[in-house]
């Protein structure tokens, strides 16, 4: 064979080269002097956009900021109008009567001549509702949401979390109707043994709950596994003895109760804590499931059980979200109309005992959609303001409630960042 040239060697040396997948470094040097003058093409002007197209660019920007400000300036502007109109109409009615008989005077007779406008007992009344609703919503739909957050399996919370929030879809007329023609026969009929089991049906699963937590958490300063295991078990079967006894005893005491009737405050309560129930599960389902995979790995990896993982460290993350499925729930509760007019009974009245729900009542909501057809709108009469002084104050009251609940939120960030 005859001898290869340095040309032939450089082309074999080359072929062998892209053969094993190696680049020159020759090649290197080019291909970053192509890159370099690309960048200095793009500097010098050639990929610069026009000052026309950019002005057209500003004026697009300002007219989409200005849109979006006037729609979130709309909204604000309504609830603004709506406080502005309901003032206009509720203050003539302070003016004529003063505050001291809305606010202390229990004699609600707005048709006789002259009236009487004593709100304290619808008031009362409508306090009463929302406190109760609140005490069967509240622990259940945050207990419900843990269960979905972090107790189920992914496969049974896809079917659960929609049906719980298809309560949200029934009208509230549809609740209405219930309450009165079904539930209030039964509750005066049958009203001890319902509460009974109904006591037995919703406290027995939180009870059980509680128990295992608090076991959980009282045995988890044991380091040593065996004992762990033992002091776990042995404080359950003690929580647990007490747990069973204090639900047989509350069972028998509702079970001697006899209801007078069926369209009372307590037939408003329950009914209520189904509605407001949809929203305080949904909220506080999404707040616990914001607080991420990250913060659970890291209190599990630190050696917590779970239920240390959910009561230390999950629960507070998501205070601030939970707290804001309360709030909204309450407001569910204390804004319906429909149920409580058709099943509270509409007593005005302040219950004897004063907690007693077994008594038929009146709220504030009622009595506007009640009494607002009656009401002499033409000439203005002091029932017909009297009814948009209801309607301040539950606007009032809502207003109260959402600033303090949002300072709370914010002041609980504040503490979880460390600030």
């Amino acid at each position: 064979m005859q001898p290869l040239n340095a040309k032939g060697k450089e082309s074999t040396l080359e072929h062998e080269n892209k053969a094993n997948g190696i680049i020159p470094f020759p090649f290197l040097i080019h291909s970053f002097m192509a890159q370099s003058r690309v960048a200095d093409s793009s500097a010098s002007g050639a990929f610069t956009v026009s000052a026309g197209r950019r002005r057209v660019q500003k004026i697009i920007k300002f007219f989409g900021e200005g849109l979006l400000f006037s729609i979130a300036s709309f909204v604000a502007l309504v609830v603004l109008f709506i406080f502005f109109f309901v003032a206009r109409d509720a203050i003539p009615f302070f003016q004529l009567r003063g505050f001291a008989e809305f606010f202390t005077s229990t004699s609600w007779y707005p048709a006789d001549e002259p009236g009487e406008f004593g709100a304290l007992a619808i008031i009362y009344g409508s306090v009463m509702v929302t406190i109760g609703s609140a005490l069967i919503a509240v622990p259940l739909g945050i207990a419900a949401s843990i269960c979905l957050s972090d107790v189920l399996p992914f496969s049974v919370r896809q079917y659960a979390k929609p049906v719980i929030e298809m309560l949200a879809a029934i009208p509230s007329v549809a609740y209405g109707f219930f309450a009165l023609v079904i539930f209030a026969p039964l509750l005066q009929n049958f009203g001890g043994p319902i509460m009974m089991w109904a006591w037995w049906l919703l406290a027995g699963p939180f009870l059980v709950l509680a128990v295992i937590v608090l076991s959980d958490i009282l045995s988890s300063s044991e380091t040593d596994h065996a004992k762990r295991s033992r002091k776990r078990l042995a404080l359950s079967v003690l929580f647990g003895a007490v747990a069973i006894a204090f639900l047989y005893w509350v069972g028998n005491v509702l079970s001697a109760i006899q209801i007078m009737t069926g369209t009372n405050a307590l037939n408003v309560s329950i009914i209520l804590s189904f509605m407001a129930l949809p929203t305080i599960v949904s909220v506080a389902e999404d707040s616990l499931q914001a607080v991420g995979r990250e913060l659970r790995e890291g209190s599990y990896a630190l050696g917590a059980t779970r239920a240390e993982t959910i009561v230390k460290t999950i629960l507070p993350a998501a205070s601030s979200g939970i707290l804001a499925a309360v709030i909204l729930g309450i407001m569910r509760a204390l804004g319906e109309t429909m149920v409580v007019w058709m099943a509270s009974g509409n007593s005005s009245h302040i219950p004897d005992p004063w907690y007693n729900f077994l008594d038929s009542i009146r709220t504030l909501t009622a009595t506007i959609a009640g009494d607002m057809g009656e009401a002499d709108q033409v000439t203005g009469s002091a029932r017909y303001h009297v009814l948009f002084a209801m309607g301040l104050l539950l606007l009032i009251f809502s207003f109260a409630s959402n600033l303090i609940s949002e300072r709370i939120v914010v002041r609980q960030r504040k503490i979880l960042s460390g600030q």
